[in-house]
């Protein structure tokens, strides 16, 4: 897997074993809704390798937060964040919900949250649920979920607009955006 476009294009990324990665033209349809992301804080839940978030260092996020639970892919996120010698990026080896907890006490804000739970979980809607009691997005900020197309997500939620649904086979993309400061 590669990263594919911004200032590590083409890098090669640690793969661990048993992990769904996000495609590639579900992360470039993510960057292209999101457009210019320079400056910005962005968190990615269920990180996996880490990948959309390596993808937003690369477009010039100011910081990014990866959170994987897995053993073996934080050990990939990890040899990620030292093959590219990646500044401002960390690693939360926790469970998502854990995570949120963890970076709410921390006072922690970011203008971009994305995740993308194992499917046939439920993980989705329990998560946001998690997001809402925890408010860790910025006003105005962009919330975006991968999930199994039969993982039905509200058209809003608490603070939340719909802003866009695509659609990739299996996979659907949904991005919401926080209405209130």
């Amino acid at each position: 897997m590669k990263i594919i476009t911004g200032r590590y294009k083409g890098k090669n990324l640690v793969m661990p074993k048993g992990i769904r990665p996000t495609q590639n033209v579900v992360r470039k349809a993510i960057f292209d809704i999101l457009g210019d992301i320079s400056g910005l804080a962005f968190l990615e839940l269920f990180a996996g390798t880490g990948a959309v978030g390596f993808e937003a260092l690369s477009l010039g996020a100011a910081e990014v937060a990866l959170v994987e639970s897995n053993r073996g892919a934080s050990e990939a996120i990890r040899k990620n964040i030292e093959g590219l010698k990646a500044q401002n990026c960390c690693l939360y080896p926790l469970e998502a919900d854990e995570a949120i907890r963890v970076l709410h006490k921390e006072k922690k804000f970011f203008d971009v949250i994305f995740m993308d739970p194992p499917y046939y979980q439920d993980l989705p809607k329990k998560t946001l649920q998690t997001l809402s009691a925890y408010d860790i997005l910025a006003p105005y900020g962009f919330l975006g979920v991968q999930h199994f197309k039969k993982d039905a997500l509200p058209e809003e939620g608490q603070k939340l607009n719909l802003l866009k649904v695509s659609r990739y086979g299996d996979t659907f993309l949904t991005i919401y955006q926080k209405t209130e400061a």
